[in-house]
């Protein structure tokens, strides 16, 4: 039983990461937060968007646990956590052998037509 409430938990996790990964605004803010910690309005600079609506992006990420927000007085710097992206790469990574195996196939195909084209044009001459 706990494992199966353990899975059910690392799902929603992975819901909730790809939720917040799902906003091309999201991922711009933890690609700059890749750089090193920044506030509110120094993650705003590059969006035409309002401080309350990045807040809300930020919270979404802090939700997700992709960013962590501290306090010194009023200054309150986001950092990037990046354990939840670490939980998707080994999510995807079972997904490996297929994308390659079809890689393979399809690089087995190109060769054939390029054989295929040069005896076309070898027949030609």
């Amino acid at each position: 039983m706990t494992s199966i409430l353990a899975l059910a938990a690392k799902e929603d996790r992975l819901d909730e990461t790809f939720a917040a990964l799902a906003n091309s605004t999201r991922r711009a803010i933890l690609a700059r937060l890749t750089e090193g910690e920044a506030n509110v309005t120094q993650l705003a600079e590059p969006f035409k968007l309002s401080l309350p609506a990045i807040s809300k992006h930020l919270k979404v990420l802090e939700r997700a646990g992709l960013i962590v927000r501290g306090q010194r007085a009023q200054y309150r710097p986001c950092t990037l956590d990046a354990t939840p992206l670490e939980e998707i790469s080994t999510w995807a990574e079972q997904y490996r052998p297929i994308w390659e195996a079809r890689f393979d196939r399809m690089d087995t195909y190109l060769q054939q037509l390029q054989r295929q084209r040069k005896m076309g044009c070898d027949d030609e001459r």
